[in-house]
């Protein structure tokens, strides 16, 4: 189940919080709680994608830009992301987590957000978001234009670049392998 309460949590504990740049990083702290475990006693991958949204989302709000997008019927969702792992955060353990933006193109908000305990980066998420409209895909810098800031993003950090190109370069759809004739297949094609 989606943290309900943690969320509005970190939206009150950051309503009077100062506005934030657009690239400026937001600080938050957390727990891993024993409902956020998996097998292994320690932060469920999943979730450490659920509770990225605890920090981008007050981010966004301190931006302005959460405002701007109400206020245009705007709203504004996941369009990939890539995670590294390198740190276990076990139950009970607090830990602290940057969230930024790093800049955008004609259609992505490029983010970056990470998970740090003890000095030690625990794990790190690459995020593009899309804003979109009843009518599509909202360019990112039609959103800041709307926002009263600064429309022209500053260069993003070539292994952003990169990823952007390995993940163009990756087929859409997916093939779908051959499967057993027991296979159920009625969501998949022909």
């Amino acid at each position: 189940m989606y943290p309900f309460a943690r969320f509005a949590k970190e939206m009150l504990k950051f309503r009077r919080a100062p506005a934030l740049d657009p690239l400026g990083v937001h600080v938050s702290t957390h727990r891993c709680w024993p409902w956020d475990l998996d097998p292994w006693i320690e932060l469920n991958n999943g979730r450490t994608l659920t509770l990225y949204d605890l920090g981008r989302i007050p981010m966004a709000v301190r931006t302005g830009m959460i405002d701007t997008m109400r206020q245009n019927r705007w709203g504004i969702t996941v369009a990939g992301n890539s995670v590294r792992y390198r740190r276990r955060i076990r139950a009970f353990q607090r830990f602290t987590m940057l969230s930024r933006s790093l800049g955008w193109d004609n259609r992505f908000l490029y983010m970056e957000q990470s998970m740090w305990r003890r000095g030690e980066c625990c794990n790190h998420m690459l995020l593009r978001a899309a804003i979109t409209s009843e009518n599509g895909i909202v360019p990112p810098a039609r959103l800041l234009d709307a926002a009263g800031l600064p429309s022209e993003s500053p260069a993003l950090p070539d292994w952003v670049r990169d990823w952007i190109a390995a993940d163009a370069a990756r087929p859409w759809p997916p093939e779908v392998p051959p499967l057993a004739a027991s296979d159920p297949r009625e969501d998949l094609p022909a």
